[in-house]
């Protein structure tokens, strides 16, 4: 049994919610991937070299990425080689399987939580460019959370966008937590000095800090993140403890492109995927992994509070490639 095959099995048995969830999200991803494999399937009846080249360009125009493409397909071709296996359906499988590798291998076993600290409170730095659904996602953060039991505070680190402060506050409203707010403009590091000073004065368990999300360039937005850390750490050692990068998966490789300018400026310690659900090219979360060795922490599967899941590679490859199929 190839290990693609495995994942299925394992999915189909679990029968849960959040499978439904990966299928439903996923399903334009699916149906602009699946049915371009399934189509190049029936036009050979045994491969060729057109026949990989064609693979090749699947794989790049559902957003895996040039590079990764290109060894992915070389991997497969390398093992039907071994193996004499020459009928496009099996030879699919195979490169399902390097999918999976692909994404595995790039580090050590990853917990999508958050880890809380056992004294004082954990702070989560929030980053991303502006309408990639930064405020929303901290929301659904906030809601995981709260629902956890934790007690969370809320920092409105944008300071420069008009209503980015105000719509957050609404979201704490919503959900009954506290939030730290400055004025238009202010320094976000003196807002995230507030926080930090509130957060340890109340004993909150959780801190998710908001940063701006446009800066004029890559300096600027460096020198912006390194003194909200500055001041963060100088008043919670070690923090912040986990730096999420906001991306939307619509924007495709642009994603990458803004993944790699923030890992430059802070240390990303994972990716959230948001508007994964409106996306046909569902690759960009294998391109982040590759070029960037990031992993995808949580991904946003609706828009509901409930649609961010944690990211799970089997659910994923799953939904991505054959959740439509008749069970």
């Amino acid at each position: 049994m190839g290990l693609f095959s495995f994942i299925k099995e394992k999915i189909l048995k679990k029968n849960t919610k959040t499978k439904d969830k990966y299928v439903a999200g996923l399903d334009k991803s699916r149906k602009n991937f699946s049915s371009k494999l399934n189509l190049l399937s029936k036009r050979y009846q045994k491969v060729t070299d057109e026949y990989f080249e064609e693979l090749e360009e699947i794989l790049i125009e559902a957003d895996v990425g040039v590079n990764l493409a290109l060894d992915i397909v070389e991997a497969t071709r390398q093992e039907i080689r071994q193996k004499g296996i020459y009928e496009p359906k099996e030879i699919n499988e195979i490169l399902v399987d390097k999918m999976f590798v692909s994404y595995a291998q790039q580090g050590e076993n990853i917990v999508n939580e958050i880890t809380f600290k056992e004294e004082g409170p954990t702070v989560l730095l929030v980053v991303g460019v502006n309408g990639v659904g930064k405020t929303t996602t901290i929301a659904k953060l906030t809601k995981r959370y709260l629902d956890q039991g934790k007690k969370v505070l809320l920092v409105a680190g944008d300071t420069f966008r008009a209503g980015a402060t105000e719509q957050l506050s609404v979201w704490a409203s919503r959900l009954g937590c506290d939030i730290v707010v400055g004025k238009e403009n202010q320094d976000p590091a003196s807002v995230a000095y507030d926080g930090m000073v509130k957060a340890k004065q109340g004993h909150y368990d959780l801190v998710i800090c908001d940063t701006a999300g446009r800066l004029q360039n890559k300096l600027n937005l460096m020198n912006e993140l390194s003194k909200m850390k500055r001041v963060i750490s100088k008043e919670i050692p070690d923090a912040p403890h986990e730096t999420f990068l906001i991306i939307d998966a619509t924007t495709g490789q642009n994603g990458v492109l803004q993944a790699k300018a923030f890992k430059e400026c802070t240390n990303v310690t994972g990716v959230v995927i948001t508007k994964m659900d409106g996306t046909s090219k569902g690759g960009i979360i294998l391109a982040i992994r590759d070029e960037l060795g990031i992993p995808v922490r949580f991904i946003g599967l609706g828009e509901k509070m409930e649609d961010l899941e944690e990211f799970d590679l089997d659910q994923y490859l799953y939904g991505l490639c054959l959740g439509g199929e008749e069970e």
